[in-house]
C-alpha cells in the first residue's frame, strides 16, 4: 500500500510533465508548419513564378526597364531557407538579428514596391506578364499585390507564435532565450509601426477605389448635352490611382443622408486630408457600419458600389455650416450640417445638406481639427 501511495504522485507528475512537453512541441510545430506554408505558398511563388521569370525575360530583351529590386525588394534574401535538425533550432535560426533585419528591410521597401506595381500595371507589356503570372496554378488565385504583402503580415505574426512557445516552456533557460527573442522581434516591429499604419490606410484606400465608380459628366449633370456621335470620343474616365497618392491620407468615411426636396438620399462620404468626396450608394449586399473611425473600425464594404455624386471638394474650397439642433429639429432634420463648395473666386458652386446618424458621428466630419489637417483651412459657422 505504501509503495502504491508513493508511486501515484510520481505518475501524476510524469503525466503532467508529458502534457506540458506535448503542448510545447505543438507550439514549436505550429511555428515550423506555418513557416513552411509561408515559404511554399508565398515566397516560393514570388521567387519562381514572378521574379525568376522577370529576370529571364529581361535577359531576352523584354521588360528591361523594369526595376525588379524596386518591385520585390530583398526577396532573394527572404527566399534563403536553411534546413534544420529540429523545431527548437528553427526558432533560434528564424529570429537571429540579421534575419529580423532582412524582414525589416523588405517591409521598409514594401510601400515603394506596391506603388511601383501600380505604375507598372498601366503598361501593356507588364500587364501581359502580370496576368500570365497570376493565372499560374501556384498562385492559387492570389494577385501579386497579395503575395508582396505576405512577408510583412508574417513578420507581424511572429510575436504571437513566440509568446505561445514561451507560455508552454518549463525550462527557465529556454524561457529566457525565447523572451529575449520576443523583445528583439517586438522592437523590430515597433520600428515599422508607422509603415504598418500606412499599409492599413493604403489597403483601405484601394478598397474604396474598387467600390467607387465615376459616371460620365453628362450622367452626373443632366444639363450637359453631348451629341450622340461624340460620346465615344468624350468618354469620361478617372485618372487611375486617383485615390492612391503616396502623400494622401484617409481621415474618415461612412454613410450619411443627403437631404433633397422630397427625400433623403443615402450617400457615402469619404474624407481625405485634402478633399471631401460625396458618393451615392447604388448597391449593398451586406450591412454597413455607419461612419466609423478608420483607425479603430473598418466598415463592411463588401458588395457595395457607389457612384460619385459630385466632383471632389478640396478642403481649402470647402465651407462648413453647422445647423443648431433646435432649428434642425423644427425642420425635421437630425444631426445636420451643410457643406458648401466654393470656387477660387469664393462663389458657391455646390451645396449639400447632410444628416449624420448621431451627434458623435456628425462631430467626426465637422471638427475643425479634422478638416484643417495638413494646413487646409475650413471655416465653421453656425446658422
Amino acid at each position: 500500500m505504501e509503495t502504491q501511495s508513493l508511486t501515484a504522485p510520481d505518475t501524476d507528475l510524469e503525466t503532467c510533465s508529458l502534457k506540458r512537453d506535448e503542448k510545447l512541441q505543438e507550439a514549436l510545430w505550429e511555428v515550423f508548419t506555418s513557416e513552411c506554408t509561408y515559404f511554399l505558398d508565398q515566397l516560393l511563388v514570388m521567387q519562381e513564378v514572378f521574379l525568376k521569370t522577370l529576370k529571364y525575360l529581361q535577359s531576352r530583351g523584354c521588360l528591361v526597364d523594369v526595376d525588379y529590386r524596386r518591385l520585390f525588394g530583398n526577396l532573394d534574401e527572404l527566399y534563403h531557407f536553411n534546413d534544420v535538425e529540429s523545431c527548437s533550432v528553427l526558432v533560434r535560426a528564424l529570429f537571429q538579428e540579421d534575419v529580423c533585419q532582412t524582414h525589416q528591410m523588405y517591409c521598409l521597401n514594401y510601400s515603394t514596391g506596391i506603388h511601383y506595381l501600380e505604375t507598372l500595371k498601366t503598361r501593356e507589356d507588364f500587364g501581359i506578364f502580370l496576368k500570365w503570372g497570376e493565372q499560374n496554378k501556384l498562385c492559387k488565385r492570389l494577385h501579386l499585390s497579395d503575395l508582396l504583402v505576405s512577408p510583412l503580415q508574417r513578420f507581424t505574426r511572429y510575436p504571437l507564435l513566440l509568446k505561445n512557445i514561451w507560455k508552454r516552456s518549463t525550462d527557465q533557460g529556454e524561457k529566457l532565450t525565447v523572451h529575449t527573442i520576443i523583445e528583439h522581434v517586438d522592437k523590430s516591429i515597433c520600428d515599422l509601426e508607422g509603415k504598418v499604419k500606412w499599409l492599413e490606410s493604403f489597403q483601405k484606400i484601394q478598397q474604396l477605389q474598387e467600390m467607387i465608380v465615376w459616371p460620365p459628366i453628362w450622367e452626373r449633370n443632366k444639363n450637359v448635352f453631348v451629341p450622340e456621335v461624340s460620346l465615344h470620343t468624350l468618354k469620361d474616365s478617372t485618372k487611375e490611382g486617383f485615390f492612391t497618392s503616396p502623400n494622401r491620407q484617409l481621415l474618415h468615411e461612412g454613410k450619411l443622408g443627403l437631404t433633397g426636396n422630397n427625400k433623403i438620399l443615402d450617400v457615402y462620404l469619404v474624407l481625405f486630408d485634402d478633399f471631401l468626396l460625396i458618393t451615392k450608394i447604388k448597391r449593398i449586399k451586406k450591412v454597413i457600419n455607419y461612419c466609423t473611425d478608420v483607425s479603430k473600425h473598418t466598415p463592411k464594404l463588401d458588395g457595395m458600389i457607389c457612384a460619385v455624386f459630385d466632383q471632389p471638394i478640396p478642403l481649402n474650397r470647402l465651407l462648413l455650416k453647422n445647423i443648431d439642433s433646435f432649428y434642425a429639429n423644427s425642420c425635421g432634420l437630425h444631426y445636420a450640417f451643410i457643406v458648401i463648395h466654393q470656387n477660387r473666386y469664393h462663389q458657391s458652386i455646390g451645396m449639400f445638406t447632410l444628416q449624420a446618424q448621431s451627434e458623435a458621428n456628425k462631430v467626426k466630419y465637422t471638427q475643425e481639427k479634422n478638416l484643417t489637417s495638413f494646413h487646409f483651412s475650413v471655416s465653421c459657422e453656425a446658422l
